[in-house]
C-alpha cells in the first residue's frame, strides 16, 4: 500500500508559490496522522485486553494479544509528486531533500518545463531537452545520497505523449547524441540561403539547412505523430540515468497503447516496469464502451444498434456492449499488470469526486423531502453496518487517547470524555 501525493489539477496557486513548504509539511502531517491511527488502534486493543484480564477471560485475553503482536502499521510508504522541480536541477535538488526529510520515500518527477507546468491531462503541455530531465533526475538521486537513503525511488514521468511544444532546442555535441535525437523529433522544413528571414533560428539535419517552425509564444513544435517515438526515447534514457520507474501519461485508459510502448522500452530495457495513472480525467465509460465497439466492428460484429458516439447513453446500460465494457474496467488493472508492464498503479482524486458526489447527493436529500433521513439512512446506517470507524469520529480525532493520557497522569481526579454522557458509546460493539 502506498500513499500518493499530486494533484491532478496541476499546482494550485499556494502550492506553486510554497512549494517547498507545503508539501513536505503535508508529508509531516499524514505521516502524524497514520502513526496516530496506529496508537488509536493499539490503545483500543490494549484496553480490550486490560479488560479480559480483570474478568478473567483468559481465551479473550489470548486473542487480543495476539492481535496485538500481529498488528499491522498504518504507516505506508508516501510517493511525493515533485512536478517538474519548480526550478533548474538546483532547486530540484533543494526541494527533494525537504521531500525526503519530512519523510517521503519515492519522488515522481517530470519532463515538463518547469514554468509552463500543466496538468498532464491538460493541452499546452512543454518538455525538456532530455539532459535537463536527465539533470533533475540526477538531483533527486543526489538527495536521496547525500541523506543516506539507498533505496529511495524515483518514478520518471513523461509527458510527451500529448506535449507537442518544446522550449528549447537541444545543444548538439556530435551526430546521433540524445540531444541530436530530441531535434530530430522538431517540425522543420528546408530552406535555402536565399529563404533565411530576419531573426529565423535554423539548424543543420544531414548536412541540409532547416528551420524548425517557431511560434508566437516562441516555443518550437514537434512534427504531429511523433509522441509515441518521444515517450519511448524519454523512458529508456531515464532507466538509463538513475530513475528506477517509469510513468507514462496518456489521453486515454489503453492497454494496447500502454502495452505497445512498454515492448518497444523493454527491447532495450528488459526490466522496465510502469507506473500508471487511473486518472478520473478520463471517461472510463465512454472509452471502454468505444474499445469495445471498435473490436467488435473489427471482427465483423454486428454493431448498429450501437451510436458509437452516444456510448455513454444512459440507454445503452445493461447492453452486452455496456456489459463487456464494464467488465474491461473491473479487470483493467490485472490485464494491464499481465499485458502492459504496469508495476504499480495510482489513482489520483477518487476522494475529491467521492467526496463530491456524495456531498451533492446528501444536500439535495437532507434539504429535500427525505430530511434527516438522507443522512442516516444512506450515510450513517451504513457506517454502523459496515463497521467503518469513522462513525465514532470522536474516537477517531483522538479522545479516547487522551483519556488513557489523563488517566496515566492524574489518576482518579482524570476528568475524561470517555464517560457514560459521551454519545459515542450509543454506537458501541
Amino acid at each position: 500500500m502506498v500513499a500518493a501525493l499530486r494533484s491532478e489539477f496541476g499546482p494550485l496557486p499556494d502550492q506553486s508559490m510554497h512549494e517547498k513548504t507545503s508539501v513536505p509539511a503535508l508529508i509531516e502531517e499524514l505521516y502524524t496522522f497514520l502513526k496516530q491511527a496506529d496508537a488509536r488502534e493499539l490503545g483500543g486493543l490494549f484496553r480490550d485486553l486490560d479488560a479480559a484480564r480483570n474478568t478473567g477471560d483468559e481465551v479473550r485475553a489470548k486473542q487480543v494479544q495476539s492481535a496485538i503482536d500481529n498488528f499491522e502499521t498504518h504507516v505506508v510508504p508516501i510517493v511525493a509528486d515533485i512536478d517538474a522541480g519548480f526550478g533548474n536541477a538546483e532547486a530540484t535538488y533543494l526541494l527533494a531533500k525537504k521531500f525526503i526529510e519530512a519523510g517521503a520515500c519515492c519522488i515522481q518527477i517530470e519532463n515538463q518545463v518547469s514554468d509552463e507546468k500543466q496538468c498532464g491531462h491538460q493541452d499546452g503541455k512543454v518538455t525538456v531537452p532530455h539532459e535537463d530531465f536527465l539533470a533533475k533526475i540526477r538531483a533527486c538521486r543526489y538527495a536521496f545520497m547525500e541523506l543516506g537513503v539507498d533505496d529511495g525511488v524515483i518514478v520518471a514521468r513523461t509527458d510527451s505523449l500529448g506535449a507537442g511544444l518544446t522550449k528549447q532546442i537541444a545543444y548538439v555535441r556530435e551526430k546521433g547524441d540524445i540531444a541530436d535525437q530530441y531535434n530530430s523529433f522538431l517540425d522543420c522544413e528546408e530552406v535555402t540561403a536565399a529563404e533565411i528571414g530576419h531573426g529565423d533560428v535554423l539548424i543543420t539535419r544531414d548536412g541540409k539547412l532547416m528551420r524548425p517552425k517557431r511560434l508566437p509564444s516562441n516555443l518550437f513544435q514537434f512534427r504531429p505523430g511523433t509522441g509515441e517515438d518521444r515517450c519511448v526515447l524519454d523512458c529508456i534514457t531515464s532507466l538509463q540515468n538513475g530513475a528506477d520507474l517509469l510513468w507514462i501519461e496518456t489521453e486515454k485508459p489503453h492497454i494496447g497503447q500502454i502495452g505497445g510502448m512498454v515492448s518497444r522500452i523493454r527491447e532495450v530495457i528488459p526490466n522496465a516496469k510502469l507506473v500508471y495513472n487511473n486518472s478520473p480525467s478520463f471517461n472510463w465509460t465512454l472509452n471502454f464502451r468505444q474499445q469495445v465497439f471498435d473490436a467488435w466492428s473489427a471482427a465483423g460484429q454486428d454493431v448498429s444498434a450501437y451510436d458509437r458516439a452516444r456510448l455513454m447513453s444512459v440507454d445503452y446500460d445493461g447492453t452486452p456492449l455496456a456489459d463487456e465494457a464494464d467488465e474491461r474496467i473491473r479487470t483493467f488493472q490485472r490485464d494491464a499488470a499481465a499485458q502492459a508492464g504496469i508495476f504499480h498503479h495510482l489513482i489520483t482524486l477518487p476522494t475529491y469526486h467521492t467526496a463530491a458526489l456524495s456531498t451533492d447527493n446528501l444536500a439535495r436529500e437532507y434539504f429535500g423531502e427525505a430530511g434527516m433521513l438522507g443522512y442516516v439512512k444512506n450515510v450513517q446506517r451504513q457506517e454502523i453496518r459496515q463497521g467503518i470507524a469513522c462513525v465514532k469520529h470522536q474516537n477517531m480525532s483522538g479522545s479516547d487517547i487522551g483519556d488513557d493520557h489523563k488517566e496515566y497522569f492524574s489518576g482518579e481526579a482524570a476528568l475524561k470524555a470517555g464517560g457514560v454522557h459521551n454519545t459515542m458509546n450509543q454506537f458501541a460493539a
